[in-house]
């Protein structure tokens, strides 16, 4: 299973259980109540795989995502240094128990560990496109971040009727950030790369029946709205 950090509460004292399911008399401990309350306000994991039935229902392109009221971001960090080098990692993020969006839990966690000297090429494919608030943050930090290069693939768009939104993904653009639609074969790319498998032998990616239509029509509207 991948490794979890949960937020705790300030309160958790005054419940019957705390949010990761220990009891009062664990939380009497000051050393394990205190590791508790500094977790940060949102569920991060990195460098293991989700499960297949979250990207399954999470990631599908549907134009319309009832019920499914979350978003998952996967990312790969390129960072080069002056001689060329590259190292690569990735992990994911969700917004369950989140204080913050997962965008802004990528900026708050993984993003300080960023290296001011090298060059950072980062891609993110996310569930969904990010909100007006989201797309705000993402603008003032590459705006200040100019060691910074951002490529975020999105499996829907978010609200993307909303002038409010349309306004928003155009700031991207302006700022640097390349945006575009999934392909069939980036969401196979996640299924080989961040999606946990079944024992044995990795099952092929098996698309389902509309995705590449639904992609055409995502990609239509993203068009639109980037003109």
């Amino acid at each position: 299973m991948a490794q979890k950090e949960e937020a705790a509460a300030a309160a958790a004292a005054a419940e019957p259980a705390s949010q990761n399911g220990e009891d009062l008399e664990n939380l009497e401990d000051p050393e394990k109540l205190k590791e508790l309350i500094e977790l940060p306000p949102f569920e991060i994991v990195t460098g293991e795989r989700l499960p297949a039935h979250y990207f399954k229902f999470q990631f599908r392109n549907v134009e319309y995502s009832s019920g499914r009221n979350k978003t998952f971001l996967c990312y790969v960090v390129e960072a080069q240094s002056k001689g060329g080098e590259v190292q690569a990692s990735r992990g994911y993020l969700e917004d369950e128990h989140a204080a913050a969006h997962a965008e802004e839990a990528f900026f708050n966690s993984i993003m300080p560990t960023f290296d001011p000297a090298l060059r950072y090429l980062v891609t993110w494919y996310v569930s969904s496109s990010p909100c007006a608030a989201c797309a705000d943050r993402i603008v003032k930090t590459l705006n200040k971040t100019k060691n910074l290069r951002l490529l975020i693939l999105v499996g829907r768009l978010f609200m993307w009727e909303e002038p409010e939104v349309q306004a928003a993904l155009r700031k991207l653009k302006e700022a640097g950030c390349r945006l575009r639609i999934m392909k069939p074969q980036d969401f196979e790319f996640i299924w080989q790369n961040f999606v946990e498998q079944e024992e044995g032998e990795s099952k092929a990616f098996e698309p389902w029946e509309d995705i590449q239509e639904n992609f055409l029509y995502y990609e239509e509207k993203l068009a639109d709205i980037l003109k």
